[in-house]
């Protein structure tokens, strides 16, 4: 495939005028935790939900692989439309983009809260991903567009700050509503959080808006959707007893055809919606690479560990909540400490060294058994999520760090999009490898099909470091000011 060089393509959001006045550290700080509370409230939704799938599955009665749609679907609408919200907010702007995606959201929401079934809950959950993909993404790049490289890991800490108390809070939230209330409630919470965020945006995040967007790519979105549909989707019916094998067939093979389809588009398109030159930039490109390997991980985890609780522990989807709590206090002790680590050491050593966290923390996940220490297991979860926040920090910063300030817009559109992909392809991995153990395992085994998910996901993690290793020992200095440490330190 031939890609057409950076220079060339158009800025989708161009930088502010000379004569705009850059907004104060203070209103900075406040729109980076708006930022942060959007996705909080996606992430409240997301890790609730997953204490909350046995309860589904009874109410359902399926299955509880099964219910792993409810996760599924909402990444496929994220996935499907993350690429035009670039488009969309250059043409509607920034702030209108914003408060009318957090509307979609909430609306699914309340449909999310209602649904009577299965099939009605899956569509009620396209509806929010829908609302999804505009709104953090759009909200990623307001901070981009108004933060100096300089201050950026700095400016993410403070993003990542309300947003690590959304997988520290779901959860347990997540177990408590199930337990005695109802897991509809999960869906209902998000009503005063979603409406605060519209007021707040609407008072803080600036208009930004191109004078001339270009043309929309809808040929390519339809193209790339259809192929992400696909392999999303066939993943996840191989999951569903009785669906017929052919059609996950053909659903799975619909990924390759769009994707050949679309690389051909894409080198004939002046500007298309998935600008895959942008993987020319070597940082950007890592991050994308080794960075979905750990996300596919993560996101099998997340599935796993509450229906492992619950199901072989005897935990009540409460129980099982304040268990998985553990993890993120740890990643909120770690979150300030990042920009210091990351001065000190740089990129390349610090990432290197805590992706192997997560493999070492899966391994020993496969191997827990009922009656063992419970203390082991909420050290274990500790350590890792002090792990995953730092890593994290590091793939969500320097993915940006070398990208030119015109075409921060594209590279969100794209990163986010990959970013979907893979956590989507972690639960549906996940939830397959659990369904297929269950049917291939003799009778004697069948309670290692837990161990065999946390095993592979391991594997998966461990893909990573050998594309880590591929960065420059002052990666990403600019925004770390690790170049100036070395410097300092050799005067000294």
């Amino acid at each position: 495939m031939i890609m057409s060089p950076l220079t060339t393509a158009p800025a989708t959001f161009p930088p502010p005028s000379p004569g705009v006045t850059p907004p104060s550290r203070a209103r900075k700080r406040i729109m980076a935790l708006i930022v942060a509370s959007l996705m909080m409230m996606e992430q409240i939704d997301g890790t609730a939900l997953t204490t909350a799938l046995p309860a589904m599955a009874g109410d359902f009665h399926v299955d509880i692989p099964q219910t792993s749609i409810a996760l599924t679907v909402y990444m496929l609408g994220l996935a499907a439309l993350i690429p035009a919200s670039g488009h969309v907010a250059e043409r509607f702007g920034s702030r209108t983009t914003l408060r009318c995606a957090i509307a979609l959201f909430l609306s699914g929401s309340l449909l999310c809260g209602w649904a009577p079934s299965l099939p009605v809950l899956a569509l009620a959950r396209l509806v929010q991903g829908a609302g999804g993909a505009m709104m953090v993404p759009v909200g990623r790049l307001v901070i981009l567009q108004n933060v100096p490289k300089s201050e950026l890991l700095s400016a993410m800490a403070w993003v990542m700050l309300p947003a690590t108390i959304g997988p520290m809070a779901g959860p347990v939230l997540g177990g408590v509503l199930t337990s005695w209330l109802s897991w509809r409630w999960i869906f209902y919470i998000n009503i005063p959080l979603g409406l605060l965020a519209i007021g707040l945006t609407g008072r803080f995040i600036p208009q930004i808006r191109a004078a001339r967007p270009p043309p929309f790519d809808l040929r390519g979105n339809i193209v790339s959707a259809t192929g992400l549909a696909g392999l999303i989707f066939g993943m996840e019916m191989l999951t569903h007893p009785g669906f017929p094998p052919i059609i996950s067939a053909g659903l799975l093979l619909l990924a390759p055809l769009c994707a050949v389809a679309y690389l051909r588009h894409a080198r004939g398109t002046d500007h298309p919606v998935l600008d895959l030159s942008l993987l020319r930039v070597a940082t950007f490109r890592i991050s994308v690479m080794a960075g979905g390997f750990t996300r596919i991980a993560t996101a099998g985890i997340i599935f796993l560990l509450p229906s492992l609780l619950q199901t072989r522990f005897g935990a009540s989807a409460a129980q099982s909540g304040l268990i998985t709590f553990i993890a993120p206090v740890g990643a909120l002790a770690m979150r300030f400490a990042a920009p210091r680590i990351y001065r000190g050491r740089g990129f390349r050593a610090v990432m290197c060294v805590t992706c192997l966290v997560l493999p070492a923390a899966c391994l020993l996940l496969a191997g827990f058994r009922p009656g063992m220490d419970m203390g082991w297991l909420l050290g274990l979860l500790a350590i890792n999520g002090m792990g995953q926040t730092l890593l994290y920090t590091g793939y969500n910063t320097i993915a940006y760090a070398d990208m030119p300030k015109t075409r921060m817009g594209a590279a969100t559109s794209l990163y986010s999009t990959c970013q979907q992909v893979m956590l989507t392809m972690g639960i549906c991995l996940s939830a397959g490898i659990l369904a297929a153990g269950r049917a291939v395992l003799p009778t004697s085994w069948l309670e290692q099909d837990y161990t065999v998910a946390f095993v592979a996901c391991a594997l998966i993690s461990s893909m990573a470091l050998p594309i880590l290793l591929r960065l420059s020992a002052n990666a990403g200095a600019t925004i770390s000011g690790h170049d100036n440490a070395i410097t300092t330190k050799k005067r000294n």
